[in-house]
């Protein structure tokens, strides 16, 4: 058994005391995904429910449920049998009674006892998630890197006349290359970017500027960058716009530490905006927040007691009416590291507590 798995048994037996649970039984894809470090349950990709499941016992018994169709492939590709018992039936049997899956769990643990769903224990499934394994931070990195590589060869090649979905078919095409799936991709040329907070990718033809957004996906992990380019000389708006939100990024980074909790952040978030001029900006769109193996698994809010963890994944994407910035870090015990970094990008400096921290700024063409 790999330490990764070890360790989130162990946070997940605990769980399970403390709520006398006897099992969990674990089908939606995200935490298939955690629990196995990084296999794939999801065939139908349209729904949260994957093709094959996980119990886990309060005991730490880990069984692999799956039928006679998919159990091959699961245990060649996806789950190690050393690590997740394998328990098959026949997809006739799974299809004739939508319980059959749950009570085959149950008799897998004696017949009785309490057994929950990752469904209807989620929040307390996504806080074991928060922090991230050695392993896991060594994936995530790597999957920063190569979403940056993704994003770079394709504002390396965009040309003034592309559309919206031509760019946005290069994006998808450049992560795919890398088996890295965009669950999110956001393509915004000209006039949308001011229009729209979440721009599905049209006909629009890119003139003058573009934004380019997207939440990679790999081995179930999610990261998210967004990144601006202009034709010729940035207008001085925008370049001031960008500087401010370049700020509250900054501010984000410097507040994210271990025991920060999401209404803090939230707040300093609004302070920023409201020293840079942009008070009414915050509440036209979230700031991001926590993630790992959803695209955010909390959003700072005015309402949030979330508390910051040590080795947790975050997004941060402040905007400014007609400008974006976003990038992914992993909280260490050094601060905020951004791992979707962009060498390439002019980078804009703001002090912050008298610490400098770097925001990409607007790519020239």
């Amino acid at each position: 058994m790999s330490n990764e798995i070890e360790i989130k048994t162990g946070r997940l037996t605990k769980l399970l005391h403390q709520d006398q649970l006897e099992a969990v039984l674990i089908n939606a894809q995200h935490n298939f995904a955690w629990l196995t470090g990084g296999g794939a349950n999801g065939i139908d990709l349209s729904r949260e429910n994957g093709a094959a499941s996980l119990l886990l016992t309060a005991t730490g018994k880990r069984y692999l449920l799956a039928n006679n169709i998919e159990m091959p492939r699961m245990l060649a590709e996806e789950v190690a049998e050393t690590d997740f018992e394998p328990v098959e039936y026949s997809w006739q049997d799974e299809k004739a009674d939508p319980n059959f899956v749950a009570e085959k769990a149950r008799s897998l643990c004696g017949g009785n006892g309490n057994i929950a769903t990752d469904y209807s224990i989620e929040g307390k499934i996504a806080r074991c998630r928060y922090s991230l394994t050695a392993e896991e931070i060594i994936r995530i990195r790597s999957l920063g890197s190569d979403t940056e590589g993704a994003m770079s060869k394709v504002v390396a090649t965009v040309t003034p006349g592309d559309t919206e979905i031509e760019i946005a078919e290069k994006l998808r095409h450049e992560l795919g290359l890398g088996q890295m799936a965009s669950v999110v991709t956001l393509v915004a040329a000209d006039e949308r970017i001011a229009k729209y907070r979440h721009p599905v990718p049209t006909a629009n033809r890119f003139e003058k500027t573009l934004l380019l957004v997207t939440c990679a996906k790999r081995g179930g992990m999610i990261v998210s960058l967004s990144r601006m380019i202009c034709v010729g000389e940035v207008p001085h708006e925008l370049k001031r716009k960008t500087e401010a939100a370049a700020y509250v990024n900054a501010c984000l980074l410097d507040a994210t530490s271990p025991g920060a909790t999401g209404l803090g952040l939230y707040q300093t978030a609004a302070k920023a905006y409201a020293e840079q001029g942009f008070a009414d900006e915050i509440g036209r769109h979230h700031q991001g927040g926590a993630a790992g193996y959803k695209t955010r698994e909390w959003v700072a809010n005015p309402q949030s007691s979330e508390v910051v963890q040590t080795d947790q994944a975050f997004a941060w994407n402040p905007s400014i009416t007609g400008t974006k910035v976003e990038d992914t870090c992993i909280v260490t015990e050094n601060g905020a590291e951004i791992i979707t970094g962009s060498p390439d990008f002019p980078q804009i400096v703001s002090v912050v507590n008298d610490r400098e921290y770097l925001s990409h700024g607007i790519m020239t063409i």
